[in-house]
């Protein structure tokens, strides 16, 4: 299947990709980690989004919509894209490159938001999120220490949600007129989500 994942800072994207990553075999794609692999490698569409980066700008579209055509290529069986499209121009560029099955858009209200990020413990090692709430030392599974971002403060966060319903409102009608935009109920531990979201793709696969 060919899955576009959706939903604000905080509802527990990175985690549910890498679980629908895993169980359904597919890669998971990031435009950002695409982007910064062209630029390590220096090729020549990575040298050109790099002198827009140094610039203090974001790589037009058109230049990842070139990076994103090649890595889809690739992708015989089906892909999860993260955190693609952003913008709706961004998403008519997709619909040039290739059809999307499905768009799960995971749904969790601003405050449930706002208190899970602001309480959100990060280990700089292995990545893992913990909230200081449930998490009862500072000390990661892995042994290393928790911290808290600089950037998880609560205004920081209303702001970054702000932007996602500006930016992402269009982009959901524009896959609710196509017919395969599923919500999931962001709210809840991580199994349950992730069942609800077998439930969309097992339900999408039988209808394909």
């Amino acid at each position: 299947m060919k899955i576009v994942l959706f939903g604000p800072p905080g509802a527990g994207k990175g985690t549910q990709a890498n679980e629908i990553s895993n169980i359904y075999e597919l890669p998971h794609i990031s435009t950002g980690a695409l982007l910064r692999k062209h630029i390590e490698e220096k090729t020549k569409i990575g040298l050109v989004a790099l002198g827009f980066i140094e610039r203090g700008k974001l790589a037009p579209d058109d230049i990842v919509g070139e990076i994103l055509r090649e890595e889809l290529a690739k992708c015989k069986n089906g892909f999860l894209l993260d955190g693609y499209p952003r913008t709706l121009p961004q998403a008519e560029l997709l619909d040039t490159i290739t059809d999307i099955d499905v768009v799960l858009n995971i749904q969790i209200d601003d405050e449930s938001v706002v208190d899970r990020i602001v309480n959100r413990m990060v280990c700089s090692v292995c990545g893992k999120n913990f909230s200081k709430k449930l998490h009862s030392t500072e000390v990661c599974d892995c042994g290393a220490t928790l911290t808290l971002r600089k950037d998880d403060t609560e205004e920081i966060v209303r702001e970054r949600l702000a932007v996602y319903a500006a930016e992402t409102m269009p982009i959901i009608d524009h896959y609710k007129a196509k017919g395969n935009l599923v919500d999931i109920d962001g709210h809840g531990s991580i199994q349950q989500v992730f069942k609800r979201i077998q439930k969309a793709l097992n339900d999408q696969s039988k209808n394909r």
